[in-house]
């Protein structure tokens, strides 16, 4: 339902969205410069990204004047500095008590408004990048709108009837992308040198299906903008196995994609941990902390922060290369994103640039037939393309392919194959087989991940294997909700028993994209209502 007052030049009979909303663009790194530095390395917060977050009291300006003025005091307490000078962000739902008569369906149904941000009730002042409409974040440490996460988390909210605020949720990437050229990781200031994976497409073809293809016409300048932000550098003809931001350019005039970020320093929201995993990979090796800084920065843009997936050896961050790494679902992403963008130029009537991301398009798809499936595992595998070869890892980007119909049904039966023998375990389909101390490794299982395997298996009819992952991840969602009357972020998929692994921060409840998955999944398995054995 639209609550909004339409506006006459809106052919859409919605209100326009506001350009700007008069907010800072400034990371809190470089508004804050050595107090910033300061707060973080002494660890006056357990959490990097607290400060990050954290709201000043009055001008930043006077805080850091103020800092200046009193730091050499012999009586200077820093901790105290902080809580006079800034308002501390709180986790969501901390005094939170679901009721323990509640199934999953009816907890996730209140915490729909509990994760609900208004666009009054928003903090300013701070790193909070203001949005102009309603949105759903994930949940405990994450208190901002998160990209991709969106995707899914509006799978839920379709099942829950909440079809205001899908719509409120794209019209807010499509005001991050009027005012930024690109939609940030999240609207934080610090967000804003990288993205995160391209789903905006996927969204609008959601929000298709509720509300007719007209919509596709109505979010095309944004669909246009999204795909030039990733394909920045199309114009620059460079050499085959080299790159631009995040552009490879490869032989015979193929142009592939990786993630990137436009910064190489320290992120704000984990600015120690940074530091120190930048001195013990240029300890181990001659790398800078620049390009140590700028891969980290790009496998946080793929969401998968942090995975074996993005290591030369599998198992040492410090050996972390991500922008050598051309991605299989990033670029199924791309190809979604230029059959999308054909589509709504045809329906538009402008045939001519229909027919010219039609072909772009099919020559992405012909490079990830070429560059990602290795005939010699018979799998779909990322791309280093300095190496000029397969990476070694294996993993649930395997599986976009399957999601986005780009893989032969051969290729999809040796992928089933492999996820079942491999990847399948009691709690679902674990994300890489390599065991670390990473969080999208052995023994951790993402909501995400399970959707797209689901729907990619799904699309090939390899219902066997679907079904069995299905019913696992709902089992053990709905099981480990029983004991701790809680939705998380991510699963032990191997002993079902335990938490998951938490990695550079600790285990997140809420949860946006969980609950959205699990809604999803659910419908699917009411309306294929044949049991399934257990793995």
């Amino acid at each position: 339902m639209n609550r909004f007052k339409p506006m006459p030049s809106d052919p859409f009979g919605r209100a326009k969205i506001p350009t700007s909303l008069g907010q800072t663009q400034t990371s809190p790194d470089e508004l804050y410069g050595k107090l910033f530095k300061d707060v973080q390395t002494k660890r006056i917060f357990p959490d990097s990204k607290t400060f990050a977050d954290c709201i000043p009291l009055c001008d930043p300006v006077l805080i850091i004047e103020r800092y200046f003025h009193l730091m050499h005091r012999a009586d200077f307490d820093l901790d105290r500095f902080v809580k006079d000078n800034f308002q501390i962000p709180k986790e969501i739902k901390i005094d939170y008590q679901p009721d323990p008569r509640q199934t999953v369906e009816e907890h996730i149904e209140e915490l729909w408004s509990i994760l609900t941000r208004e666009p009054g009730g928003q903090e300013r002042g701070g790193s909070l990048l203001v949005l102009p409409r309603t949105y759903v974040v994930p949940g405990g440490r994450f208190r901002e709108i998160y990209y991709w996460d969106s995707y899914f988390t509006m799978l839920g909210l379709r099942e829950s009837g909440r079809v205001d605020l899908i719509r409120d949720m794209v019209d807010n990437f499509a005001y991050l992308i009027d005012r930024f050229g690109h939609v940030p990781n999240g609207n934080r200031t610090y967000y804003l040198s990288r993205s995160q994976p391209p789903y905006f497409s996927l969204m609008v073809k959601l929000l298709c299906e509720i509300e007719g293809n007209e919509i596709l016409i109505e979010y095309l300048p944004r669909l246009q903008r999204e795909y030039d932000y990733w394909m920045n550098g199309m114009d620059r003809q460079g050499h085959p196995h080299t790159a631009y931001r995040r552009l490879v350019y490869l032989p015979e005039g193929v142009c592939l994609n990786r993630y990137w970020d436009d910064r190489a320093t320290p992120r704000p929201e984990a600015y120690l941990e940074d530091i120190e995993l930048a001195h013990e990979a240029t300890r181990e090796s001659e790398v800078d902390d620049a390009d140590v800084y700028r891969h980290i920065r790009a496998a946080a843009e793929s969401g998968w922060d942090f995975s074996s997936r993005w290591m030369r050896d599998g198992k040492n961050f410090a050996s972390i290369h991500t922008t050598d790494i051309i991605p299989v679902d990033l670029n199924c992403l791309m190809y979604d994103l230029e059959c999308t963008l054909a589509d709504a130029y045809e329906l538009k009537g402008q045939s001519e640039m229909g027919l010219r991301f039609t072909h772009k398009a099919r020559v992405r798809a012909k490079a990830i037939q070429k560059y990602f499936w290795d005939p010699a595992r018979n799998f779909f595998m990322d791309y280093d393309f300095r190496a000029k070869d397969f990476t070694k890892s294996f993993t649930l980007a395997a599986t976009y392919p399957l999601f986005f119909k780009l893989a032969t049904n051969r290729q999809a039966h040796y992928v089933d194959t492999y996820l079942r023998l491999n990847f399948l375990r009691s709690g679902g389909l674990l994300t890489t087989l390599t065991q670390s101390s990473q969080q999208w490794d052995v023994p951790n299982g993402w909501p995400p991940l399970q959707w797209t395997a689901y729907q990619g298996l799904q699309n090939y009819n390899l219902k066997r294997t679907a079904d069995r992952l299905r019913d696992n991840w709902l089992n053990l969602n709905a099981r480990t909700f029983k004991h701790t009357r809680k939705m998380l972020e991510k699963y032990n998929v191997i002993d079902t028993h335990l938490e998951a692994c938490a990695g550079e921060y600790k285990l997140q409840e809420g949860f946006g994209w969980t609950n959205g998955v699990y809604l999803q999944m659910k419908v699917n398995r009411v309306k294929s209502p044949v049991p399934s054995l257990l793995f």
